[in-house]
């Protein structure tokens, strides 16, 4: 059964707004494999009639003749190169889905397509649509200002996973609880969501069992579309998901000198597995850098698949074995969660609004989030806690906050200061908001459920 399209307006009235331009568009989306780049360009598309080619290893300009002929007749005329047939498609729309392969089988693609653009296209109603999921090497060859197509471009989707609180539309009949048990899995990944089914646990052991299961070769197929040699990259990622989020951290962890890793982190970087994070109040390139797999997925699958893998191939594994540090490992992403959840709030009117949000840490002293807004001079600092908690545990975190917030140097001496605690669920939460003074929150799941997840 196909889902009903889900999310994603703000990308699609952009897209629409394009495709009925007077004007020549040349449109570039690019993302993660399975984030549904080429589901939201079809539904943009609905009632249009377009070309539409999905680019492969090789062999491509005769396919591509192929697949305009069938909706341009006249194109079985043209010569077999690719300016030629591209002629015959003004005023038309097309499409060029994985767009990185036709790079890799001619890199003469683009200063081909700068040509057709400039000669044929730019005073044409064209519209020319880009989609690649390899992020780096769209980001490389095609966004970057020494590509040919460089100032060509009119509008550019980096597409990135749903929000949380869209696995409501997946699966209406989970708790918030059980939906972040899935987010932990799935992340905001359309594709990932549509194969699992709920109950998770009782889908998740019976996928595991599957000889098919797309969940035990995944990463392989998305690391092998990157990286000629996965290795040194799986090991790099293994600690990371297990907690090695420092440079020298992930040396030890998998035996390397500190310039030999270097290259490879840049290159998960670049390709989308990892980000580097610093301590919201240090610059970019502040020393103090940590490195976090991006998406749940990824880190689910080096956390809970990997280690797990001969298990799971011989038919052994049971997921029981691996739910009491799944709880734990849903701290970090509840932690991801309240981010959401803090955005929303701002926006609501629950909190004081903010123009910064992120971590901050400084040697054994860490703050889950901090918010700040530096028009007002405000700031708040959050913790977040997977966990019931009760009155008495609320009182101490918010003495542990005061404490670390000291730590903070940010606008010390002007600033003002909120604290909050976000919480999977406080007990006698309504008398503990009575109790505090403004300056002080306390947001559980139930909150979720009342400002954004209905």
């Amino acid at each position: 059964m196909v889902r009903k399209f889900i999310d994603r307006e703000d990308e699609l009235k952009a897209l629409r707004e394009r495709l009925s331009s007077r004007n020549f568009e040349l449109i570039i989306v690019y993302g993660r494999r399975r984030i549904g780049k080429t589901r939201l360009v079809l539904e943009s598309l609905k009632n249009s009639t377009y070309i539409y080619y999905l680019a492969v290893e090789s062999g491509n300009l005769r396919k591509f003749k192929e697949a305009a002929t069938k909706i341009v007749p006249e194109v079985k005329y043209a010569a077999d190169d690719w300016e030629a047939i591209l002629h015959f498609l003004k005023n038309r729309i097309i499409v060029l889905d994985e767009f990185p392969n036709l790079i890799k089988e001619d890199k003469g693609i683009l200063s081909l397509l700068q040509r057709v653009v400039d000669l044929e296209f730019s005073k044409t109603r064209s519209k020319l649509i880009l989609l690649g999921s390899s992020v780096s090497m769209m980001e490389s060859k095609v966004l970057s200002y020494k590509s040919p197509l460089y100032g060509r471009r009119t509008s550019t989707l980096r597409l990135k996973p749903l929000r949380f609180h869209c696995l409501t539309e997946f699966f209406p009949e989970a708790s918030l609880e059980e939906l972040i048990e899935i987010y932990g899995f799935a992340d905001g990944i359309p594709f990932y969501l549509e194969r699992v089914k709920y109950p998770f646990w009782k889908w998740l052991d019976r996928e595991l069992k599957r000889p098919d299961s797309f969940v035990r070769y995944e990463i392989d197929f998305l690391m092998k579309y990157e990286f000629e040699d996965t290795a040194t990259y799986k090991r790099i990622l293994e600690a990371v998901a297990f907690g090695k989020t420092k440079l020298g951290e992930i040396k030890d962890y998998i035996g390397a000198r500190r310039s030999d890793i270097t290259p490879y982190l840049r290159n998960l970087t670049e390709a989308g597995f990892i980000t580097r994070e610093v301590p919201i109040t240090e610059p970019p390139k502040s020393r103090k850098g940590r490195y976090h797999i991006k998406d749940n997925f990824t880190c689910f699958w080096f956390r809970f698949i990997y280690p797990n893998l001969s298990a799971i191939e011989q038919g052994i594994f049971n997921v029981d074995e691996i739910k009491g540090e799944y709880n734990q490992y849903l701290g970090h992403v509840f932690e991801k969660v309240a981010t959401q959840f803090m955005v929303d709030l701002a926006k609501a009117g629950k909190i004081r609004p903010f123009s910064r949000l992120g971590r901050w840490w400084r040697k054994n002293v860490e703050i889950d989030l901090v918010a700040l807004n530096t028009k007002e001079q405000e700031a708040m600092f959050v913790e977040v806690k997977w966990a019931e908690l009760t009155p008495i545990d609320v009182r101490r975190i918010f003495r542990e906050l005061e404490k670390k917030a000291v730590n903070v140097e940010w606008n010390f001496n002007e600033r003002r200061e909120y604290y909050c605690i976000i919480a999977r669920k406080i007990d006698r939460k309504k008398e503990l908001r009575e109790k505090y003074d403004e300056n002080f929150f306390l947001f559980d799941l139930d909150d979720f459920k009342d400002l954004a997840y209905k």
